[in-house]
């Protein structure tokens, strides 16, 4: 499996995790590491993805309100889940500074479209293109 192969692979148990931890399962850890379990994805996409999925978590207060920013027409809590996590899994990505901006838009445009609405990946896309030209002021969970 090539790295690019294997990064998609923890995003999308990122994804899920996500959406797992905002349906309500954030009390539950064992619960969310088990719903990734039954997908066919490797052990360590889905080590890292719901360690991604946690630190996003975690940083949700600071991501979401970056979202909301960009998106004043589109409230957070009216956002599909679907886009809400891919939304947070890449701001959160894009806050961490590792992955280059056009391969982090490229990725959560790519799950927008396969797992979200006919309108997502474009919402999607014009979120993150506006955040990646935003540089982020808030640090995140780990740096505190």
């Amino acid at each position: 499996m090539t790295e690019q192969a294997k990064a998609r692979a923890y995003r999308r148990a990122g994804v899920m995790a996500l959406y797992q931890l905002d349906a309500g399962r954030h009390d539950d850890p064992d619960s969310v590491r088990d719903g990734l379990s039954d997908v066919d994805l490797s052990t360590d996409a889905q080590r890292k993805g719901l360690a991604a999925a946690n630190a996003a978590w975690a940083d949700r207060v600071a991501i979401d309100e970056r979202i909301a920013a960009e998106s004043t027409d589109w409230p957070i809590h009216r956002q599909p889940a679907v886009d809400r996590a891919i939304l947070r899994l890449a701001t959160w990505e894009l806050n961490e500074g590792e992955t280059p901006h056009a391969v982090v838009l490229e990725e959560a445009i790519r799950m927008a479209h396969e797992f979200g609405t006919a309108k997502s990946a474009g919402f999607v896309n014009a979120i993150l293109d506006a955040l990646a030209h935003t540089p982020s002021d808030t640090p995140t969970a780990s740096e505190d």
